[in-house]
């Protein structure tokens, strides 16, 4: 296991619930400093603030696209991903369009994560696939598929589907997915569970939870 202190520069630190206030985003934002995160991962809505909070700390600022349903037209993620780089986003959450992958449209989802990542202008970009929806065989295909995009990253779940990461599917992952990383997102609840996906093959956790994390202790109430 990592020591603690080295801990926080993987964590994205996550706040995306439907009613996030600004008071959520301040204490977010206190939290990521204080224990120096890697980013705060937040809705669109909510980069500009967060870029201009963070200018003078080297906290990154995540958000997402098409999330949480990944079903919007390609355009409009594009779309989603030039403003949201516009407005400060150091780094790209995307939801891909899972229903198109499973009707066996790869084309598709190859190409709406090219698009993605031209739109992003050279900043990361993590594909999320919603694990909880796909078959073992389905991770693996998936992973394929990213494996020849220029993506950064795979990531497990939105923390709105059914279930979040495991350790079995950051396998899969990371045994397919050519030279990109792995993020694992829900979850993550102790030292225990973060130990087990870094071994698995992860090198980024989207948590709620990162206070906690770094205190040792467990939390119960993290649904990303």
């Amino acid at each position: 296991m990592k020591e603690k202190m080295k801990i926080n520069k993987l964590i994205d630190h996550t706040y995306l619930k439907a009613y996030a206030t600004k008071a959520d985003m301040d204490k977010l934002i206190d939290e990521a400093k204080t224990h120096n995160f890697k980013s705060v991962c937040v809705k669109p809505t909510r980069v500009k603030y967060c870029n201009e909070a963070l200018k003078d700390s080297d906290v990154l600022v995540c958000t997402v696209i098409g999330f949480p349903l990944g079903a919007n037209t390609i355009e409009t993620k594009v779309f989603e991903t030039l403003n949201a780089i516009a407005n400060g986003a150091d780094e790209i959450d995307m939801v891909m369009n899972i229903g198109r992958f499973k009707d066996g449209d790869y084309n598709y989802i190859e190409d709406e994560i090219n698009q993605v990542c031209k739109a992003a202008l050279n900043k990361s970009v993590k594909v999320i696939v919603e694990i909880c929806y796909l078959t073992n065989e389905e991770i693996i295909k998936v992973s394929e598929i990213i494996a020849k995009t220029d993506a950064t990253f795979i990531k497990t779940s939105t923390g709105f589907g059914t279930g979040g990461a495991t350790k079995e599917a950051v396998k899969l992952m990371k045994d397919n997915v050519g030279n990109k990383e792995v993020k694992a997102a829900g979850g993550v609840r102790n030292l225990d569970d973060l130990d087990n996906m870094l071994k698995s093959g992860a090198t980024r956790i989207g948590t709620s939870g990162g206070v906690k994390l770094m205190q040792g202790k467990e939390d119960e109430g993290n649904e990303y």
